[in-house]
């Protein structure tokens, strides 16, 4: 796997967002963004043998041999530059911290034989993060291993991606979905009859 996957994901999302306008949704950009990334990815690994699962919402491709998945996340903090902090953009639920302590584990045991070669929950998940920041967007391929709340923020490897894109014009990182656990607030007033 090159860098040039991942540029050519960020690329076509970014050129999928630049469609967006002030008409849509305001988080429509962010969701877009994350959405189409996972997809281009996803349409570039497909045809290699990888698996697609969406479980918990969170959007993976699978190894071929199980060995490892690849997520997209907004990044926040120093995306892309080894010397700064970096954390998830938004929070995570349940399903990731599973991911994420998972990845601290040595030993995999298998229970998905048939559609990923081992149980879906303990294959090591890799997290594209990306950001907009001063016109570019910066990426990086990351392992998490820690979680403190509901933002993942430690890092067993951090991969820098040096990406070319033109900007997309607009925050790319607004609000991107969790993982399903904690679905969205909903008020309702009921109105009586008069």
């Amino acid at each position: 796997m090159d860098v040039e996957l991942f540029e050519r994901a960020l690329d076509l999302a970014a050129a999928d967002v630049r469609g967006c306008t002030d008409f849509d949704a305001p988080a429509t950009r962010g969701f877009l963004f994350w959405s189409r990334v996972n997809r281009y990815i996803a349409e570039q690994l497909d045809p290699l043998g990888w698996k697609r699962t969406q479980r918990d919402s969170i959007l993976r491709m699978i190894h071929p041999t199980g060995s490892h998945a690849i997520t997209a996340i907004s990044g926040d903090g120093g995306v892309g530059d080894l010397n700064k902090k970096v954390r998830s953009k938004n929070p995570k639920g349940g399903a990731v911290a599973r991911l994420v302590e998972r990845n601290r584990q040595l030993e995999i045991i298998s229970r998905d034989e048939l559609l990923f070669g081992r149980e879906l929950d303990e294959i090591e998940t890799w997290c594209l993060l990306y950001k907009r920041e001063d016109g570019i967007i910066r990426a990086e391929l990351s392992r998490p291993v820690e979680m403190h709340g509901k933002y993942i923020d430690e890092w067993r490897e951090r991969l820098p991606l040096q990406v070319n894109l033109d900007d997309p014009g607009y925050d790319i990182s607004l609000d991107d979905p969790g993982d399903g656990d904690d679905g969205p607030e909903v008020m309702v007033e009921f109105v009586g009859e008069n």
